[in-house]
């Protein structure tokens, strides 16, 4: 979980990058910006390791590695201290703050109005607000559309189990889209779903596919980090969601829908360096044809997979990237079949 340390009268958790912070704010639109580092910060309230925020940190880190930007990041930060520390960051001179603000949206909005000439982007179910709020989150539907089809062909008892932290639009519109590819080449296939109401907590994850294991499911939808070890456990099928967890699960994870945040992370830097930032919603552009998202290979599964159902997935892949097929978003809570 990283040390501790008290940073403007509170307690946030760090790696070994937090410091080094300037006085003043910098103007966001300062046409100094593009000649150097961009000061840039993540505030996550959970461990960079999650799947999701580890996205958003492995990009920046890219960008770091570039010599582009300057990073610092707080992880774990509780709700109740997430407004302060971006409001600190933000009068520490960092000029682009990445973020989540699922649970914190009236708070997050309000410190952002007060620092106009800071660049937030920010996980979060609602729309931008000018002049400086942008908004994302993880549109890979598309390849769990991809994962569907191939966990539909894969299950033997037709029971697929699915596992999600809270049932948002983020989270829904992934499930739906696997339930939609998995029913393409599977009409007969019944789900168990389930919401954990954390975004990390690997145990109750890992019980609640358990309990649908037990009743049949023979293919779990990893959506939290707990379901693949119960895949694993009880010798099951996981299909993988946001990382490729296959390395780590070689004999159970399938395929992965994987989320890349750079196209994102590049966008809103570029724009800050040049001085044209606004508030926009980066959503579309995890997307695959902007390469903001991708089908994981199917690694230790190849040959296990039967041929026809890859050249399906190959062939709706190729349909979905030249628009001639669109994976459908519904953002309406998944229920089970099963």
């Amino acid at each position: 979980m990283g040390a501790f340390s008290e940073f403007g009268g509170f307690t946030i958790a760090r790696r070994a990058v937090l410091g080094g912070i300037a006085a003043a704010a910098v103007a966001v639109a300062a046409p100094a910006l593009a000649q150097t580092k961009l000061k840039v910060a993540g505030v996550y309230t959970v461990p960079i390791e999650q799947q999701w925020v580890s996205r958003i940190h492995t990009a920046l880190k890219a960008a770091e590695a570039r010599g582009e930007i300057e990073y610092v990041w707080a992880e774990s930060v509780a709700n109740t201290d997430y407004e302060r520390v971006m409001r600190q960051y933000a009068e520490g001179g960092r000029q682009l703050i990445f973020g989540e603000v699922f649970g914190v949206e009236r708070a997050a909005r309000a410190a952002a109005k007060d620092y106009p000439k800071t660049a937030f982007v920010m996980g979060s179910s609602f729309q931008p607000q000018e002049p400086n709020f942008s908004v994302f989150d993880n549109y890979i539907q598309e390849p769990a559309y991809l994962t569907g089809m191939i966990a539909g062909a894969m299950t033997k008892s037709n029971m697929i189990g699915m596992v999600g932290g809270y049932p948002i639009p983020e989270v829904n519109r992934l499930m739906n889209a696997f339930m939609e590819g998995a029913k393409e080449v599977n009409p007969a296939v019944k789900f168990s779903v389930s919401f954990i109401g954390s975004w990390f907590d690997p145990p109750k994850a890992k019980e609640a596919a358990f309990a649908m294991i037990d009743r049949g499911a023979d293919v779990m939808y990893a959506e939290r980090f707990g379901v693949s070890d119960a895949a694993k456990e009880r010798k099951v099928l996981a299909i993988g969601n946001v990382i490729n967890t296959q390395p780590q699960y070689p004999d159970t994870v399938v395929a992965s829908a994987l989320w890349h945040m750079e196209p994102s992370v590049d966008r809103a830097i570029k724009a800050v360096q040049a001085g044209t930032y606004k508030a926009e919603d980066y959503g579309p552009y995890s997307m695959m044809k902007h390469g903001g998202s991708s089908l994981a290979p199917l690694g230790t599964f190849e040959g296990k997979v039967p041929a026809e159902v890859v050249a399906k997935v190959k062939a709706r892949e190729q349909e979905i990237r030249s628009g001639t097929f669109t994976v459908k978003v519904n953002d309406n809570e998944p229920k089970s079949t099963m």
